[in-house]
């Protein structure tokens, strides 16, 4: 498994922004669709809300890749 670390720049970042801005997927709109599929798990349940507020703590996995969401630090 692939882990990662993506740091917040505020109190949460929208699921599908996340998948494109860690790289999982070209644009919004894709992981979107990614999200549909029910590829998508946030802290171990399948999620199907496209732009679920994903906040520091959570652990999102798609696939053999984990990220970790982080709190900005300084």
């Amino acid at each position: 498994m692939q882990s990662t670390e993506f740091e917040l720049n505020g109190e949460y970042v929208e699921l599908n922004q996340l998948l494109k801005m860690t790289g999982l997927c070209d644009s919004g709109g894709a992981g979107k669709a990614m999200v549909a599929e029910g590829v998508v798990c946030v802290d171990g349940q399948t999620e199907l809300r496209k732009t679920a507020k994903i906040r520091a703590g959570s652990v999102v996995s798609v696939g053999d890749v984990r990220i970790s969401v982080l709190e900005k630090q300084g």
